[in-house]
């Protein structure tokens, strides 16, 4: 009996010491675990950050290289490009090229071939909306709306907004009473919709169903034109069409072959546009080289799948030959998926208008 009294003691040691044994297991393997995971995870980090921070020194090489592009073209005289020029610097499409570790993208926009937001009239504003298909009782509210944004009273037009109205809405903000500061803020103006801004998606086109297209108004509109007028030697195909009505076919054609300038004159391809150098329409357009450009620059490094944006408005002139307005030191690229539209409050004021 004191045998087996002795065993049963030993079997029960042997079983808490299992137990202990299991539950230290358990621990060392929680604290591996977590282990592992924070590193992972401050790991991916400094990927990231090292990638943020290559992607960005890649950017800043590809603005620097827009910029001396710019600045040489400019070298020459008159109203038409230097002949040595091989490439309209201002066609809207970025130039790539491999440089070290990474892929470089650079753009150059004229900011005069754009319609400048703050000093287009009541009727021509109108006319833009409506040759973009805009339905007319959408067009009249932003039209209003943009016109009671700059003014400097608060008495609003029928179709318009000021501080009562947006107020009342969540959150509640000011209306500016003066020129917009930059593009996006057309979206705190009522009536405007990430849609409209950005370019409506491809999946929304039927669903949005009110004829509109998918022409982009942050690209028609700038505030850093310093004319009146649209710069007819860079404006898009997009903008010349939102201006005078052209369709958009003839727009194209238009501005394919104005990349042949060099061997054809102003006169040449006014044709294409089917309107002549003594027509009235032309009162809205100028013929000169650009003064002020917004150089967009993306550096993308090997083996990543984002790359890093930057944005530059510049302005000629000054004691180095040039003078920097405005620095984006992280642009954001979303125009057809509008990643970040719809997060926007669908426009802070979309449910109030009824869009």
């Amino acid at each position: 009996m004191k045998v087996r009294a002795g065993l049963g003691k030993i079997g029960s040691e042997d079983g808490v010491a299992l137990i202990l044994v299991l539950w230290v297991f358990i621990f060392l393997f929680v604290v591996a675990f977590e282990f592992s995971t924070a590193a992972r995870e401050e790991g991916t980090a400094a990927q990231r950050f090292s990638e943020d921070t290559t992607g960005y020194y890649l950017a800043l090489a590809a603005f620097e290289s827009g910029l001396y592009e710019f600045l040489n073209q400019q070298s020459g005289t008159g109203s038409q490009p230097p002949q040595n020029t091989k490439e309209d610097l201002f066609d809207g499409e970025f130039r790539e090229q491999k440089l070290g570790p990474g892929t470089l993208r650079v753009r150059l926009i004229d900011e005069s071939g754009k319609i400048n937001i703050n000093r287009v009239n009541e009727e021509t504003l109108r006319r833009i909306f409506l040759n973009l298909s805009i339905a007319p009782d959408r067009a009249d509210i932003l039209v209003d709306s943009i016109m009671d944004w700059r003014d400097p009273d608060d008495l609003h037009r029928p179709n318009g907004a000021e501080n009562d109205y947006y107020q009342s809405l969540t959150p509640p903000y000011t209306a500016k009473n003066g020129s917009l500061d930059t593009i996006e803020d057309l979206l705190w103006i009522r009536g405007m919709t990430p849609d409209l801004f950005y370019g409506y998606p491809e999946e929304r086109i039927q669903e949005v169903g009110d004829g509109s297209n998918r022409v982009a108004l942050r690209d028609l509109f700038t505030v850093d034109s310093p004319i009146d007028r649209v710069n007819l030697r860079t404006a898009s195909a997009e903008v010349i069409h939102a201006l005078v009505g052209i369709p958009l076919e003839k727009c194209r054609s238009f501005v394919d072959e104005r990349k042949k300038l060099s061997e054809k004159t102003i006169a040449d391809l006014l044709p294409l546009l089917g309107i002549g150098a003594a027509d009235n329409v032309m009162q809205m357009f100028i013929f000169a080289n650009p003064s002020v450009v917004a150089v967009e620059s993306e550096g993308v490094p090997v083996d990543s799948r984002t790359g890093r944006r930057l944005k530059g408005i510049v302005r000629l002139g000054g004691a180095q030959g040039f003078e920097l307005l405005r620095w984006v030191d992280r642009d954001i690229a979303l125009p057809q998926n509008l990643r970040l539209g719809y997060n926007m409050t669908t426009n802070r004021s979309m449910a109030s208008n009824g869009f």
